[in-house]
């Protein structure tokens, strides 16, 4: 783990104590942790929704065939025995 300071207001740092005193948590790093956290989740739902808006916009597919589906089930199975070996 590394560790990184940061400047805050003194008003900031109260919120902090007092998050840190009624929700929970340890020390004020813990809290923080948890929000970035949060934060990189967020982030990671909002490009999911977006790349699922790409979709929606590109237009219609295709019917999924008989071989495509076997083609993603070959794929799957390599992922799921090549992740196995690890």
């Amino acid at each position: 783990m590394t560790t990184m300071n940061i400047s805050l207001p003194e008003s900031m740092r109260a919120y902090i104590d007092q998050k840190v005193s009624l929700g929970g948590y340890s020390t004020a790093s813990e809290y923080v942790r948890q929000l970035i956290r949060e934060d990189q989740k967020a982030a990671a739902q909002e490009r999911l929704e977006l790349l699922l808006m790409e979709g929606i916009e590109s237009g219609p597919s295709r019917e999924m065939t008989a071989e495509d589906w076997e083609q993603l089930r070959r794929r799957v199975w390599q992922r799921q025995t090549e992740s196995g070996k690890e």
